[in-house]
């Protein structure tokens, strides 16, 4: 092996100052999700291991890192809302991941406006420039290469209503950075924007 790579087994750690996987692995779109319990009590939580699975029927989803309230509220509901997280609610989406207990409203707590959905009963986030409502396809325990169960739960879900900013479509075609969003990266708190400036194209080969 090259003597300038860095090599590890992540069993034995990865012996740096910070561990490089979400970095790598970045950056990653944010699973802004709205929740809410069997009694109606709302939760809004961000996630970051999150993305797009399917195009038709378009599926999207999320892994939760322990059984959080995200997944209890979904498992019992059936439902839940994904919010793309913009600049310009980078602090409320922050605000939304604190360590709270599961009868806080995070929509409160963050200064946001819950907003009835079309087709779910689960609220989303008004000033969200795009919203998917959900209906939970599948929840799966991850388990190990070993087959050994790990506490992170994946929870997918059939997009079955689409909000979109207006002013986001061009000659109806969405613009992605016109947005703003956000991504996660790696470090404690590293997050990056993705801007019109960043846009390159390249078609597929024919």
């Amino acid at each position: 092996m090259p003597d300038n790579v860095h090599f590890y087994r992540p069993d034995d750690g990865h012996g740096l100052p910070h561990n490089p996987f979400n970095a790598i692995i970045g950056p990653r779109p944010i699973g802004w999700i709205s929740s809410q319990s069997a009694d109606g009590t709302r939760n809004l939580a961000p996630y970051s291991f999150f993305n797009a699975f399917n195009y038709t029927p378009p599926i999207i989803g999320f892994a939760s890192v322990g059984y959080k309230d995200s997944v209890r509220n979904i498992e019992a509901t059936g439902e839940f809302c994904w919010q793309l997280s913009t600049r310009e609610l980078a602090e409320p989406m922050n605000q939304s991941c604190s360590a709270v207990g599961a009868e806080v409203d995070e929509f409160t707590l963050a200064g946001l406006t819950p907003a009835n959905s079309r087709v779910v009963s689960v609220p989303h986030v008004a000033e969200a420039r795009v919203v998917f409502e959900c209906r939970l396809s599948q929840l799966l325990q991850l388990t190990s290469a070993a087959g050994d169960a790990v506490d992170t739960w994946l929870v997918l879900g059939e997009v079955v209503g689409v909000h979109i900013d207006q002013t986001l479509l061009k000659d109806g075609v969405y613009q992605t950075a016109d947005a703003g969003p956000i991504l996660r990266a790696g470090g404690p708190a590293d997050y990056f924007e993705i801007t019109p400036e960043q846009r390159f194209e390249m078609h597929r080969p024919g």
